[in-house]
């Protein structure tokens, strides 16, 4: 938790987010088997919706303030709150203040730093990734100053969880810049990602895999719709809010930044994209020896739900957006051979025209067919039929903690989303 911020206040306006966060680098082999044995995640608690429905947030920390210090009924003059997600390829700010329908962004900052570049082979955060983060880090501290927020949470995750240096460089930013940034543990970083994105199950389905392809690690969340978290006899009618079962959850030590280091990611070849995906597959099938999600849900109502930037790429692309454009993406539905026509037609391009795609660009031609290659995985290991788009997650997550320690977070109706077809 943070002090309270002194300073000018200036109104914000709303802002648009640009990518999704890639996280950075893997857990060993060991840890993974850990966790596919360990299965559940801690439950998460849901809590009035972020935008446009509800979610399930992990237990409130302490320190809950008087909810009356917070101004007006719907949050219209109340503090602004800040959640920074410090990963791989990107850092990421949103700012917000409470409102009737969950939250309103009031600023928000992404910029590619890569700051995990390199980080599975040398096990260290670089001299020049550092300078990039920092200089990221000084924006998103004026922004926070300038916009006088009320309270910011700031985390971390893989880049700095593994890397040697990791710890060090945290006390490094603490010190030139002024932000006091925690790095988050695999499980409450599932859980607050789940929280963020939750809103956008649908409750008619039997099972939803949530799935987020970071950069070094990727997390699988399988959730059980039917058998809802804490309840005994009959299921209750399903519906938004209700608290879905985690039936289990993995971090895989894969990623698109890893992925892509390991067998190139600028010209990519269709037989080192297979080799990518058998490569993928190979770490995910113990998760599903473990627990058998494919025969469960055989004749099941399953649906995906991915929060990453390899999705919402792919969302864009399918979309035809000429720049990205989030609110036609989150929360958008695309059909699995649509997936796979855009993956396969990104293959078919060269390096260069990847570059010239807008929903690319140069900072992430040399991944995206790493992440296309992970979701290629899941969707031949655990086929469904649809997949639901999250611009979302993690950030979102912990602006909803935050407001809900406070007493100043409302709940609001749901916003109809077209399918992306």
């Amino acid at each position: 938790m943070s002090p309270r911020r002194s300073g000018p206040r200036r109104r914000g306006r709303n802002v648009s987010d640009l990518t999704d966060d890639e996280r950075a680098s893997a857990p060993s082999h060991d840890q993974q088997r850990a966790q596919a044995a360990r299965g559940a995640l801690a439950p998460f608690h849901p809590v009035p919706p972020i935008l446009t429905g509800a979610h399930g947030l992990p237990p409130s920390a302490p320190g809950a303030r008087d909810p009356s210090l917070f101004g007006t009924r719907g949050g219209e003059r109340s503090q602004i709150y800040g959640a920074l997600d410090l990963g791989t390829n990107n850092c990421r700010l949103l700012l917000a203040r409470p409102s009737r329908r969950g939250f309103r962004v009031v600023d928000a900052f992404s910029r590619i730093i890569r700051l995990g570049q390199g980080v599975s082979q040398t096990g260290k955060l670089s001299d020049e990734a550092m300078r990039r983060t920092i200089e990221a880090l000084r924006v998103c501290a004026g922004k926070i100053a300038r916009n006088d927020v009320e309270r910011v949470r700031c985390v971390a995750t893989e880049a700095c969880r593994i890397a040697s240096n990791g710890r060090d460089f945290l006390r490094r930013v603490e010190r030139e810049v002024g932000l006091k940034i925690e790095v988050l543990d695999r499980e409450t970083e599932a859980s607050l990602a789940v929280s963020g994105c939750a809103s956008l199950i649908d409750y008619r389905a039997d099972y939803v895999l949530v799935f987020d392809i970071g950069g070094g690690s990727s997390e699988l969340i399988w959730l059980d719709i039917a058998e809802p978290q804490g309840t005994g006899g009959p299921p209750p009618p399903r519906r938004p809010g209700l608290k879905p079962h985690i039936r289990a959850w993995t971090s895989l030590p894969v990623g698109v930044v890893t992925l892509a280091e390991r067998f190139g990611g600028h010209h990519v070849t269709a037989e080192s994209f297979e080799e990518m995906v058998q490569y993928v597959l190979g770490l995910m099938r113990p998760f599903e020896i473990l627990h058998g999600f494919r025969e469960l849900s055989e004749g099941a109502s399953v649906h995906l739900l991915g929060t990453s930037g390899t999705v919402t790429t792919v969302a864009g692309i399918h979309l035809g957006l000429k720049r990205y454009d989030r609110a036609r993406v989150d929360g958008c539905w695309l059909a699995t051979d649509e997936i796979r026509t855009v993956t396969y037609g990104l293959l078919a391009r060269s390096y260069d025209e990847r570059v010239a795609e807008p929903c690319i660009g140069h900072d992430r031609a040399d991944l995206v067919l790493a992440g296309c290659a992970i979701l290629e995985g899941i969707l031949r290991l655990w086929p469904a039929e649809r997949l639901r788009v999250a611009d979302r997650g993690l950030r979102e997550g912990i602006l909803a903690t935050l407001m809900s320690e406070d007493g100043v977070y409302r709940a609001g109706r749901r916003r109809r989303h077209r399918s992306a077809g």
